[in-house]
């Protein structure tokens, strides 16, 4: 059976996450990708490296073409952000299992998302859409109250997105991510502030799985870099009802899903961002690890058509805590921890670095900005948070100007 694997830039989830999934189910995989040669290198060690062909992946009709040159799909697939819609209009286009290329399309869309749930009545948030170079002198009509957030209108991974005081503010961040972001759409919304929180969930044409979320702790504004989650294997059900409605509204249910959202101090749930893929950053790696479950070969499966089981059989006894490790100014990376893995009393610790020593980086102020990964998971909360301050302590990450 062959998947095509749709794909920008490598990335752990696929590398770690998907492919072994892909080789212990018995699949040949094509990843298409506009630039092909990064795969190639990533992929090179692997002793189940795929297939990777050049190919225009942002437009659809593109990925048509060149499968249909190719040999025939059982399944086109990606865990980009960028690439759903394509992927789904493609695994449509050759009759295949694929989410609704709409709700791939609404989620991804900011401003769509808004507009849809405000027309469906579940939650009305007020926001306002910057078309690429419009004039953003012009917010200051369109009534949004302040603090609120400006960012791309389809970014991801909290990229150029900041929270403005006033009306001064908001206009001079939204031009500055215009000169960065030249022909990039903005959203501007008002700040939903609470404690913040995702939902994973799973599945397939008939059934979904909401497999627990994170509990998730933020730098301080004006950025919004995700420096601390710990895993939850149950939000309250209140809370998690809210957040279902509002993805049956958008007609999210089919493979894997990574919302973001607040709970806020009466209760109400509010949807951040809906990130249609499985959730990055290796936690997903992390949380397959936490359940106990083949999750990576369950989300392709799903993409080939197959039922997922009534019960996964997730595992509750392990807790899970994740430490990220951030530049804090612009500069070359000299000197940093190497990957580490280790038990200690139970609990299983490592280390993933990031970047590479020896590159050099501006100061993002986002998620770009890490540098690795610490996580820690066992029984005890409490110790999961004190091996990883440990091992944060004992090493060090250099950068000079």
């Amino acid at each position: 059976m062959r998947l095509y694997l749709l794909a920008l830039n490598p990335t752990d989830s696929v590398t770690e996450g998907f492919l072994p999934a892909a080789a212990e189910l018995g699949l040949d995989v094509t990843v298409l990708s506009d630039s092909a040669d990064p795969h190639r290198l990533a992929y090179a060690a692997l002793p189940f490296a795929p297939e990777v062909l050049e190919c225009d992946v942002r437009d659809f009709r593109e990925v048509v073409s060149r499968i249909s040159r190719h040999h025939a799909p059982d399944a086109v697939f990606t865990n980009s952000d960028h690439l759903q819609t394509q992927a789904a209009l493609a695994a449509q286009y050759f009759e295949l299992p694929a989410k609704d290329w709409k709700a791939t399309l609404r989620t991804k869309n900011k401003a769509e998302l808004r507009r849809h749930l405000t027309a469906r009545g579940l939650d009305a948030v007020r926001s306002a859409e910057l078309a690429p170079g419009q004039d953003p002198s012009v917010l200051g009509e369109l009534g949004i109250p302040f603090p609120c957030i400006v960012k791309p209108r389809e970014g991801v991974a909290s990229e150029d997105v900041a929270l403005a005081e006033d009306l001064e503010h908001l206009i001079r961040l939204a031009k500055e991510i215009q000169q960065r972001r030249t022909g990039t759409a903005l959203v501007v919304e008002e700040f939903l502030d609470g404690e913040l929180r995702t939902l994973e969930t799973l599945g397939d044409a008939s059934r979904r799985h909401v497999l627990g979320g994170f509990r998730t702790q933020l730098s301080g504004p004006p950025g919004f870099i995700e420096e601390v989650m710990e895993f939850a294997h149950e939000h309250p059900r209140p809370v998690v009802d809210q957040i279902l409605a509002q993805l049956d509204a958008l007609g999210v249910g089919f493979g894997a899903c990574h919302t973001e959202f607040v709970v806020q101090a009466d209760g109400r749930a509010r949807i951040i961002e809906v990130n249609y893929r499985a959730i990055g950053d290796r936690t997903d790696l992390a949380m397959a690890r936490i359940l106990g479950i083949p999750y990576f070969e369950h989300v392709l499966r799903t993409h080939l058509g197959e039922p997922l089981p009534a019960d996964l059989g997730a595992r509750t006894d392990i807790q899970a805590h994740n430490l990220a490790v951030c530049a804090d100014r612009a500069g070359t990376l000299n000197a940093a921890p190497e990957a580490y893995d280790q038990v200690i009393d139970g609990i299983e610790l490592s280390y993933r670095p990031l970047r590479a020593v020896g590159e050099r980086h501006p100061h993002y102020r986002t998620n770009r900005d890490y540098l690795g990964m610490i996580w820690a998971l066992g029984p005890d909360l409490d110790e999961l948070r004190r091996v990883t301050a440990e091992f944060a302590a004992a090493h060090q990450w250099e950068i000079t100007p």
